[in-house]
């Protein structure tokens, strides 16, 4: 599919590009903003999504990152201190300029058990499959991406999910990735939603390539059938190992990090 034109991208985020001071916007970063690499200590925004997005801090009402990492990762990866950042999939929000991120206490104490279930696992079986343990506070992640020996790795952390489970834990798959996670209902939409009404935008849109993000599209859906939005606009950024439900549940669709960055050139009015 070709890449949208210029006037095409205008029209699609015209709901928002509108009445900036009255409208937010809301990204995801791994994919969206940073391209996905092997290890997830590597992932780098490009500067000029950066600028872009300070540059958008100053013009809407609200914009804000959320992330599977914590809030504090999140804002030293994009580097802007000016917007808000919801971590650990809305569990933690850090606001702009703020110091230190709020954090569910209910989510905060599943910390310890997560992660000492994830650590028992750290076995040598596991080091031979070279899968990486990345621990996020109350959220432990096994990467695969990039081991010798990918599907071995994935079928390990199969079993891994399901002694989660059994253990009274969550999971979550990602992009060659396994979460294990405290068992307390929190997800992108959630903070969505909270970003959303404490803000008091009238329209918003959402960018993102993950499973996760669907969470966030549907959140945007209900804000607007609840009256608590007037519009909403639900950015897809595809991508070979993306879900096929990012580009069908989307309204607007680019391609890569690359194409986002273009969503940005425009709400930022380049």
């Amino acid at each position: 599919m070709p890449a949208p034109t210029a006037e095409t991208l205008a029209a699609a985020l015209r709901p928002v590009t509108t009445d900036p001071p009255r409208a937010g916007i809301l990204c995801d970063i791994d994919g969206t903003l940073a391209p996905i690499v092997t290890r997830a200590e590597e992932a780098h925004v490009p500067d000029k999504a950066s600028r872009l997005l300070g540059r958008a801090a100053r013009r809407y009402g609200l914009v804000a990152c959320i992330s599977g990492r914590s809030a504090a990762d999140a804002r030293r990866l994009v580097g802007v201190g000016g917007i808000a950042y919801a971590g650990s999939h809305g569990a933690e929000m850090l606001d702009p300029g703020a110091t230190r991120a709020r954090i569910s206490p209910a989510f905060e104490s599943w910390t310890e058990r997560v992660t000492d279930f994830a650590m028992e696992r750290d076995d040598p079986d596991l080091r031979r499959l070279r899968v990486r343990i990345e621990r996020k506070g109350p959220i432990v992640a096994f990467h695969w991406r990039g081991v010798p020996d990918e599907d071995a790795a994935r079928t390990r952390l199969e079993g891994i999910a399901r002694e989660a489970e059994a253990d009274g834990l969550d999971f979550h798959w990602g992009r060659k990735v396994l979460e294990i996670r405290p068992p307390v209902p929190v997800d992108k939409g959630q903070a969505v939603r909270e970003l959303v009404e404490r803000s008091g935008v009238r329209t918003a849109l959402f960018g993102g390539d993950d499973a996760t993000d669907l969470d966030a599209f549907a959140a945007l859906d209900e804000l607007v059938a609840e009256g608590a939005l007037d519009a909403a606009v639900k950015v897809g950024v595809r991508s070979a190992e993306g879900p096929s439900g990012i580009a069908q549940q989307a309204d607007h669709v680019v391609d890569g990090t690359d194409g986002f960055v273009a969503v940005l050139e425009t709400l930022a009015g380049q």
